[in-house]
């Protein structure tokens, strides 16, 4: 047995050897390295590299060996001319035998005759007479170990063993580099699948439907529907008032579904033009209209194999009504200006917040539409009917906004009851802003009631202050436009919800009275919109 430095020839030693030699072995590694990085299959590549230098009468079989992660021992790679039992036996620990002597000695082990030398294992069996020698040479990488490559020498090969080493060490450094490449790009595959999957999870998760803030009473009741109906194709019809987070709704069903891994396509029906809104639903061809310049994918066809979350679809024309209806029924339809029948799989998902039960009636919504729509109908509860939940919603959305802005702060008791008594009729939507508009124009510390002045309409603010002690020195300098309210004979006791709607409703009656019933003029003296006060109108009964 010898021992051979496994240096790669410098220009000095390349010009000892014979021109047809070098000849012959450069193009063999030139074209083993073109092999090795045409593709992205790199132990094919390997195996090729190996059965072409048997080809060229250089060894009989090859194989190349890794270092274990955990232990100081060899397991195969790559081999040519072994069977899989031969595979499984072919492991080494370093120091045994003439594969791992090389690794753990770093220097190429040459053994003249296997026939007769006990460091000669012959692990992998089938030793044939025209195997006379073996080479194993260490593979280094920043002076480590990482791996061997072995051959069995026939005795008609062409190369002396000093050539033989300086080819495997040439040709293990192509292999490891190219396997070091393919390494590199798998694990940046990884870390950018696991990128994608965190920023994914990041953007859904006030979408995942364990993160839906509620706990009262109805809302279990919408968890509990949601549960039941997600994992079936069914289509479901969402309805409730504006800002009640019907979206949300949405989006957790179709995490919920057996197609949540599939396109969630959404769409506002109502933001739309009539001419646009079919091109949006079902595509266009190039040329179905004056700027239809490429054929475009309508939300149906992009949602195929997942979910489409249509929004206002009460405010659908009859015209596209019937389109919707023909697309439930046979789950196929064709673009703008074109005729190719288009086939698609997805799960329609609808929201409201209009009566479609009334419109029907009027003549305004096909009735057969209304049916398929409405299979699974989920009502959400508008704010005002889930007290319990507001203020998980007032603090869930202060400190999702503190943290957003970086600021540190708290509602004090009486900030607090006057969220809590706020009837918010524009629900969460309008909670959501609120909260963001406080943390934004509220200094750090404590959130005082008086803070509140600018943010609340209704004159809310002023009606609370009104139920309030005012101090002497304040009293002094500060006058009240109404008289102070006296609650139950009490004087001005603590505001509650009664007294607060109490005082509501005469604010309204005054202002009503004050601009001769004339509702938009009402609506400008206490900071309401016409929609609000028709609202609160209808809320407390007030006749007009």
């Amino acid at each position: 047995m010898m021992t051979y430095e496994a240096n790669i020839p410098n220009r000095e030693e390349c010009h000892t050897c014979s021109l047809t030699f070098a000849y012959k072995e450069i193009n063999l590694l030139y074209d083993i390295a073109v092999m090795l990085t045409s593709t992205t299959e790199i132990m094919d590549s390997v195996e090729k590299a190996m059965r072409k230098l048997k080809q060229h009468g250089y060894l009989e079989r090859c194989a190349l060996f890794r270092k274990k992660e955990d232990a100081d021992e060899l397991e195969l790679l790559s081999s040519i001319d072994l069977e899989p039992y031969q595979k499984k036996m072919a492991t080494y620990r370093f120091g045994e035998g003439a594969t791992g002597l090389a690794a753990k000695s770093r220097e190429p082990i040459v053994i003249e005759n296997i026939h007769n030398n006990i460091n000669y294992l012959n692990k992998m069996g089938n030793i044939s007479t025209q195997m006379v020698s073996y080479v194993a040479v260490p593979l280094l990488q920043d002076e480590d170990v990482i791996g061997v490559i072995s051959a069995n020498i026939g005795k008609n090969s062409p190369l002396n063993f000093d050539e033989i080493v300086r080819m495997l060490t040439i040709v293990g450094s192509l292999f490891v580099g190219a396997l070091k490449a393919q390494q590199t790009i798998t694990k940046e595959k990884e870390s950018l699948s696991e990128l994608k999957t965190y920023y994914k999870e990041e953007l859904q998760k006030d979408y995942k439907f364990e993160n839906i803030v509620g706990r009262s009473t109805r809302m279990q009741q919408v968890f509990g529907m949601i549960n039941t109906v997600a994992p079936t194709d069914a289509t479901i019809l969402i309805r409730g008032e504006t800002g009640t987070g019907k979206e949300l709704i949405a989006t957790a069903v179709h995490n919920l579904s057996r197609r949540q891994n599939g396109p969630f396509i959404k769409l506002n029906c109502a933001a739309i033009s009539e001419t646009l809104l079919e091109s949006e639903l079902f595509g266009h061809e190039k040329g179905a209209f004056t700027d239809a310049r490429e054929m475009r994918k309508g939300r149906f066809e992009l949602a195929d194999g997942g979910t489409l979350f249509l929004d206002e679809i009460g405010d659908i024309t009859p015209s596209l009504q019937v389109k919707l209806l023909r697309i439930l029924q046979e789950q196929e339809f064709e673009r703008v200006g074109g005729n190719k029948t288009i086939k698609t799989n997805v799960r329609l998902v609808a929201a409201t917040n209009r009566n479609l039960e009334e419109m029907v009636r009027k003549g305004e919504f096909r009735e057969d539409l209304f049916y398929r729509l409405n299979v699974i109908p989920i009502n959400l509860p508008p704010l005002r009917e889930r007290y319990e939940d507001v203020k998980l919603l007032i603090e869930h959305y202060l400190h999702r906004f503190m943290k957003e802005h970086r600021k540190n702060m708290h509602f004090t008791k009486g900030a607090m009851e006057l969220l809590l008594d706020y009837p918010w009729p524009g629900n969460i939507r309008e909670l959501q802003n609120t909260m963001e508009r406080i943390v934004l124009i509220c200094p750090d510390g404590e959130i005082q009631p008086e803070m509140l002045s600018h943010v609340l309409p209704f004159n809310y603010q002023k009606l609370y202050m009104q139920s309030e002690p005012v101090p002497a020195a304040v009293s002094a300098v500060q006058t009240t436009p109404h008289p102070m309210p006296q609650h139950d004979g009490y004087g001005s006791g603590p505001m509650t919800k009664k007294t607060l709607q109490e005082l509501e409703r005469e604010a309204i009656l005054q202002a009503l009275s004050d601009s001769h019933g004339i509702q938009t003029k009402a609506a400008r003296a206490l900071g309401m919109s016409a929609r609000q006060i028709g609202y609160k109108i209808k809320q407390y009964g007030i006749e007009v």
